[in-house]
């Protein structure tokens, strides 16, 4: 554990050379560390998320979560930011894996970087961890309960997104997954297609499903919070990083 980070708000180059704002932790040592991309979850760019960077930091690794929604909603609360993103049909994948390349490569561009860079994401963050693992040079990725990896929106979804299920075969670096039996997106069926895919396309992952836990399973914040599912995934995370970061 590294008792001295340094946490602090930067600005990346994101999508398209756009000047968004990131959260940026690290161990005020000299390295050298891995990178980790935060892919915050729908609700935002919030407090919980920048609590994570820092937990990433206290482990010995650099971390940045760049603010997705600082195109719509520049400076405004997370809540509001969610809205306006949300009204919007949510973060386009294009941009997306653009902000997530821009958040790799200040990452790399630290005197304490290794060179090597994988991502977390939650909830829709999980699904776009996927995404940019798919499409960006990096070494890992983790998806925390990502929804519409595979399986389809309901009626009414907000969030303007489609399966990614066709691109399993872009991965080529390993995939953790981390979900929880009472999901509904995604739900135990979506899980068992997306392993299927990994399996049939001979994809490294690993899987990790937990009972008596539902979506947001690691969010403390909510009464979806599970501890033993939370702290053993923690476990997990960390384990798949050390070993590929």
């Amino acid at each position: 554990m590294y008792d001295a980070v340094l946490a602090e708000t930067v600005t990346v180059s994101g999508h398209g050379g756009d000047r968004i704002e990131a959260y940026s932790a690290r161990p005020m040592a000299a390295g050298p560390f891995g990178g980790v991309v935060v892919i915050h979850h729908m609700p935002g760019y919030d407090a919980p998320t920048k609590e994570i960077v820092r937990r990433f930091a206290a482990e010995g690794y650099a971390a940045v979560c760049p603010n997705l929604y600082s195109r719509e909603a520049p400076g405004a609360a997370p809540d509001d930011a969610a809205a306006a993103a949300r009204a919007a049909g949510g973060v386009p994948d294009e941009r997306l894996v653009g902000d997530v390349a821009g958040a790799a490569a200040y990452l790399r561009g630290l005197p304490s970087s290794n060179g090597k860079v994988g991502t977390i994401g939650y909830c829709s963050g999980g699904r776009q961890s996927f995404l940019a693992l798919a499409s960006l040079d990096l070494q890992a990725g983790v998806d925390c309960y990502g929804a519409f990896v595979t399986g389809t929106p309901p009626e009414g979804f907000p969030l303007q997104v489609s399966p990614l299920k066709d691109r399993v075969r872009d991965l080529s670096s390993p995939l953790l997954g981390l979900f929880g039996n009472d999901d509904q997106y995604p739900s135990p069926p979506h899980v068992d297609e997306l392993e299927e895919e990994l399996k049939a396309r001979g994809k490294a992952y690993e899987f990790h499903r937990y009972d008596d836990a539902g979506h947001a399973f690691f969010a403390v914040d909510r009464p979806s919070y599970r501890p033993q599912a939370a702290m053993d995934g923690w476990q997990k995370i960390f384990s798949f990083f050390g070993e590929h970061l």
